[in-house]
């Protein structure tokens, strides 16, 4: 049940159409790297499923540097390749690959931060996006930008869907944007700041937070992932 939970959600991201200046990065009709994103996304998603998350933290957006590489959110390829990543250590040889061809190995600074510190208070995630496309500025696929209302609409489904699939496990929102989706949904969550632009420090702090139950609606998150 739990992997044609996952296969549906695939399936379902693959089909989403993107604006101009946003890319499908999971595409069933694009480049031969779509699958291998697909493909890498299934794998993080089994891993946390397997595991059990102890939080599912939700993002804003791939990032040019992370997950519009990878596939997986809050991942880099450096912490892919290296069998790290905020579903926990895995074997280097788990399955995971890289879907550009272009010589280089990704880091990004918000992917570093989120495994670092959920490593420090030993805790596994499973992530995903609010607006689960990268969204970039125009005729600039190497940038990132805000995702519009119209786009996190269009998220809306898949994130319940993934929601749903960890119906135990509290829900973290990093940053506005993603507090603004989830709220939308009428899911209860917790607000980080977004290590992004200087708030590394902050979300560091939420995070020892909520890991050492001083978050007064952390424990109240674990029996309602859906407010009411």
């Amino acid at each position: 049940m739990l992997q044609l939970a996952v296969d549906m959600l695939i399936a379902d991201l693959a089909a989403l159409a993107a604006p101009p200046d946003a890319e499908n990065i999971y595409a069933a009709a694009g480049p031969p790297g779509n699958a291998v994103r697909r493909r890498n996304l299934t794998l993080a998603l089994g891993l946390a499923l397997a595991r059990g998350p102890d939080l599912l933290l939700v993002g804003e957006a791939p990032g040019h540097a992370g997950a519009r590489r990878t596939g997986v959110p809050f991942t880099s390829e450096r912490l892919l390749l290296a069998g790290l990543g905020p579903f926990g250590r895995c074997d280097p040889g788990a399955g995971f690959t890289l879907a550009g061809d272009d010589g280089r190995i990704s880091a990004e600074a918000t992917a570093t931060i989120v495994w670092r510190e959920l490593a420090a208070v030993g805790l596994v995630a499973a992530g995903w996006n609010a607006y689960p496309l990268h969204p970039h500025r125009p005729g600039a696929p190497q940038s990132n930008r805000r995702p519009r209302a119209a786009e996190l609409a269009l998220g809306q489904p898949l994130l319940a869907q993934v929601c749903a699939m960890f119906p135990g496990a509290p829900v973290v929102a990093v940053g506005d944007v993603a507090a603004t989706a989830l709220a939308a949904l009428g899911v209860a969550h917790v607000s980080v700041r977004h290590p992004a632009r200087g708030g590394a420090r902050q979300f560091a702090a939420g995070l020892r937070a909520l890991a050492a139950g001083r978050n007064p609606g952390a424990e109240a998150l674990k029996c309602r992932v859906f407010g009411g």
